[in-house]
């Protein structure tokens, strides 16, 4: 929505100039005043999402269609990351809040807001005055959820819906050869893990001690719990680093799966007999990942750790997030952080910034000083080693339980033209078309 922009020398001050054609949905003229508001309003406590906002000091409007934003410190990513604002109407907001916001969102995009069904379905609408002539191609969208997979593949079988997502290899099996069908395959930046938690309900317990934490990665059985459960069709974690991501490091090897020396460690840790902790994990969010969580449990009983009370807790996934932001979430916990940026700072700050940030965990100062460099580095071959560097670390000093990164299985009617799934996870269709029969 900018047509230029400059950067000041101390990479500190961006001044943007706007495009002085958008409008909202509403009708409503975007100005700069608009992206004042839109900071203003991501800041507040309650926006568990308040952490895409602090990067920036100050914002002010220059003049009409120009917009100055100072940053706290200079972010390598300050830029790319822009997009995940989401300007919002400073008229709209001054008039309703964050309800009206929620009950009627109104923003400048290709697709404007219909409605929000009570069963999940949300539809959205071309938007007749997009800035960007001639876009979007279709006339409507509908996200319709169906949490069960094998629904998902039936409803693309059959024409009831074009695109569905995450299905597991069995299911993205059983639509090869289906005439109206084309079934993708390929590598997310997503990675699964089990989080050590130092921030709360961890402190003062046995995964503080790093040996404890390299025993519970050689506990793991990964490479069973990818072929059981996703046919193979997964790489094995290292870190918070793929291979799609700025600084990868291929001599950073996966933890062996290794019971004979977690045992070793855990004993040299003091723990020979081992111990007894709580663990959590969110249900309905992730394909596979109840059965992935069950089968970590078991394999750290195997080796002496076992879990508390009832065992392993399966949460419904909107409580689980709300616990995690509210760092209320047992000592262990599954997850997964997937990225759209090319680079890993945002899900390693996300992750392991501790109080800064809303999701973290983990708090060590020697990965916060890592963070922190990274994020003012902007040469991006010392950015990389940077990333390396860490990488290194954060395999002797785990603050997860690493698992994988999957293969992500899509399937799409063969009428949907123009459709490139995203590494991210992410969807842009203002360009996607459907054929003509």
């Amino acid at each position: 929505m900018a047509t230029s922009w400059e950067i000041s020398p101390d990479n500190l001050t961006y001044t943007f100039t706007l495009q002085t054609d958008i409008v909202f949905h509403d009708g409503t003229p975007l100005t700069a005043e608009d992206v004042v508001a839109t900071w203003q309003a991501g800041q507040d406590e309650d926006n568990v999402y308040a952490y895409l906002y602090e990067a920036a000091s100050a914002v002010e409007a220059v003049d009409e269609y120009t917009v100055r934003i100072v940053t706290k410190e200079p972010d390598v990513l300050f830029l790319r990351d822009l997009h995940r604002w989401g300007i919002i109407s400073a008229e709209q907001f001054a008039a309703d809040g964050r309800d009206g916001l929620e009950e009627q969102p109104n923003g400048t995009g290709a697709f404007r807001f219909v409605e929000w069904q009570t069963d999940g379905r949300i539809t959205l609408e071309a938007n007749p005055t997009y800035w960007e002539p001639g876009l979007p191609h279709l006339a409507r969208l509908v996200f319709v959820p169906m949490p069960d997979g094998e629904a998902r593949a039936a409803a693309v079988q059959s024409g009831e819906v074009h695109i569905v997502p995450r299905l597991n290899a069995t299911q993205a099996q059983s639509l090869l050869g289906a005439p109206t069908v084309r079934v993708v395959r390929y590598p997310v930046d997503r990675v699964y893990y089990i989080a050590f938690n130092n921030l709360t309900t961890g402190v003062g317990l046995p995964t503080e001690d790093p040996l404890v934490r390299q025993a519970m990665n050689h506990a793991v059985n990964r490479e069973a719990i990818v072929q059981r459960l996703f046919s193979g069709y997964a790489r094995l974690s290292t870190g918070f680093v793929t291979p799609a991501n700025l600084g990868f490091d291929e001599a950073v090897t996966p933890y062996t799966y290794d019971p004979d020396k977690a045992r070793e460690l855990l004993a040299e840790a003091g723990y020979p007999d081992g111990f007894a902790i709580g663990m959590a994990c969110p249900s309905g969010a992730y394909t596979n990942f109840e059965e992935v969580c069950k089968a970590v449990a078991n394999d750290l009983a195997a080796v002496g750790i076992t879990l508390e009370g009832e065992g392993l807790e399966l949460i419904e996934s909107s409580t689980f997030w709300e616990l995690e932001a509210d760092k209320a979430l047992p000592p262990l916990f599954g997850d997964s952080w997937s990225d759209t940026s090319g680079e890993a700072i945002i899900r390693l700050k996300g992750a392991l910034m501790g109080d800064e940030s809303t999701f973290a965990a983990w708090e060590d100062p020697q990965i916060t000083a890592f963070l922190e460099a990274i994020s003012g580095e902007f040469d991006q071959e010392k950015r990389a080693l940077l990333y390396r560097e860490l990488s290194h670390y954060l395999f002797d000093n785990p603050p997860f339980i690493y698992l994988y990164e999957p293969n992500a299985f899509e399937a799409v009617n063969v009428a949907v033209q123009n459709y490139i799934p995203r590494a991210g996870e992410d969807y842009y269709l203002k360009t996607t078309f459907l054929a003509e029969e």
